[in-house]
């Protein structure tokens, strides 16, 4: 009769252990949707102000209409985007264009001296150092997420219960690790 108590004391607790690591996992996964999802909520404020500072803009910026049209044209596409990856290429292509418009700015003393302008950018620049730290959260969630579930002995669980790794969020054009060229000699 001991044997049995003994059996099943040895069951119990490595029952008890994989329900404590599968919960631990799932918390760790739960934290890495909300981490993107503080990603996206700042990106779509970013995006939210693009149309007002595009009109601020486009009476000073006339023949930069092409950055506008780029603005513009990925705003649109952030809305039809599925994934991390696809938002992460358009944040990337989109900050560009953004520092592009902030650059050229730099040339209009009018627009320059314009407070809805000013208001924009202030905005806008609040908002980009928002982005920057929903990105490193993300990135720090997914790396303690990633560990865990690589991890013995919470990979184990992690393979039993198909808990697979998150991507980071990362620049993946070279464009986007440039500094900003701006060619007035069109």
């Amino acid at each position: 009769m001991t044997i049995f108590f003994i059996i099943l004391a040895i069951v119990i607790v490595i029952a008890l252990f994989v329900i404590s690591v599968y919960n631990g996992l799932v918390k760790a996964k739960q934290k890495v949707k909300n981490a993107w999802s503080q990603i996206d909520v700042q990106l779509q404020r970013r995006f939210d102000l693009i149309p007002n500072l595009v009109e601020c803009v486009k009476g000073y910026m006339s023949h930069e209409s092409d950055v506008l049209e780029k603005v513009t044209s990925l705003r649109s596409s952030w809305a039809n985007a599925k994934n991390i990856d696809e938002k992460a290429s358009l944040d990337n292509e989109l900050e560009g264009a953004l520092k592009t418009i902030m650059a050229v700015s730099e040339n209009y003393p009018d627009l320059k001296a314009n407070q809805n302008f000013l208001g924009l950018q202030a905005t806008l620049n609040e908002t980009e150092n928002k982005i920057s730290f929903a990105r490193q959260f993300y990135n720090d969630t997914v790396t303690m997420y990633n560990t865990k579930i690589s991890v013995f002995p919470d990979n184990v669980v992690a393979s039993m219960f198909n808990f697979t790794a998150e991507p980071l969020f990362n620049v993946d054009s070279a464009e986007a690790r440039n500094n900003v060229k701006v060619d007035f000699n069109k």
